[in-house]
């Protein structure tokens, strides 16, 4: 049975000078604001779309690999992700960067980037943003 997950987002205005707020239905998080200054001129308040992307593609990444380094007989101790989602007014998302770390007992450099790379082509955000150039920037183990 598939998991439906939703949001809604409310604009008020033209795009330049209006406002609007997106909220989870979950309620995980409370009512974010959205403007387009936030979006495609400064990241110093509210959030924007790239902004929430970033968040899906990190949480569903570290999920992927985790699950990977689980299956191959390696579960991780802890996996984190940074994802960055870069966005040009008038070109649109021009590419994403994802770093991790991770704390992987009995797997080695090389093993643990070739698990990230895995996860980065098996992640279903991944997947759904192929459109895009998604690049893993750094992989790097501590052990």
């Amino acid at each position: 049975m598939a998991v439906e997950s939703s949001a809604e987002a409310t604009w008020n205005g033209e795009l330049t000078t209006g406002r609007g707020s997106v909220r989870v239905a979950s309620g995980a998080v409370g009512e974010l604001e959205l403007t387009w200054r936030a979006r495609a001129e400064s990241r110093a308040s509210g959030t924007s779309p790239e902004e929430l992307i970033a968040a899906a593609h990190a949480a569903c990444f570290s999920m992927a690999l985790a699950h990977g380094l689980g299956q191959a007989g390696t579960p991780p101790e802890r996996v984190e992700t940074r994802a960055r989602v870069a966005f040009q007014a008038g070109q649109g998302i021009t590419g994403i960067t994802l770093s991790v770390s991770g704390k992987v007992p009995g797997l080695d450099q090389a093993g643990f980037r070739e698990a990230a790379e895995a996860a980065k082509a098996g992640c279903p955000v991944s997947q759904a943003l192929a459109g895009v150039p998604i690049t893993l920037e750094s992989a790097s183990l501590e052990n």
